[in-house]
């Protein structure tokens, strides 16, 4: 047997709408019950209005929804850390990219494919010095297997 689809819509009728309060505040509870037993996580519900009762409903406890929401609080913090690490991973992996970029540039200048004239001031630059560190690394080499041969 279904039910009607309920309109929603604030309630006027007062007693109606304390009834309706106290079943809807019922079901959720159960609701929550059930997700709680149902997944095994925590979880709490707060519910509160000022029209019907002074005290605010707390399923749980006081202290397990205090601890829970402990805990919810911490959430920013966890989300920074992760920010920050992604953040960090990020940046590396752009480094990575641009010494990728960079190495292609070389080597095709090195094939006479690169035009250097589609390149800016700063892209020269960095291949320059890109360059540079990779003759030093290639003469340091050289310089380590040639003492390595005399041996």
């Amino acid at each position: 047997m279904s039910r009607k689809k309920m309109k929603l819509a604030y309630i006027t009728n007062d007693s109606k709408r304390k009834t309706t309060y106290k079943k809807s505040t019922k079901g959720l509870v159960k609701k929550v019950h059930e997700l709680t037993t149902l997944c095994g996580i925590e979880t709490c519900a707060i519910i509160h209005s000022p029209d019907f009762d002074s005290q605010p409903e707390v399923w749980l406890s006081h202290a397990g929804a205090r601890r829970l929401l402990s805990e919810f609080k911490k959430l920013p913090r966890f989300l920074e850390q992760s920010i920050a690490k992604a953040t960090r991973q990020l940046r590396k992996l752009c480094k990575e990219n641009r010494q990728t970029e960079l190495k292609k540039v070389m080597f095709q200048s090195l094939s006479g494919k690169v035009i250097f004239q589609s390149l800016n001031a700063m892209d020269l630059n960095e291949v320059g010095l890109f360059v540079k560190q990779n003759l030093k690394d290639i003469n340091d080499r050289v310089r380590v297997l040639t003492k390595a041969s005399r041996f």
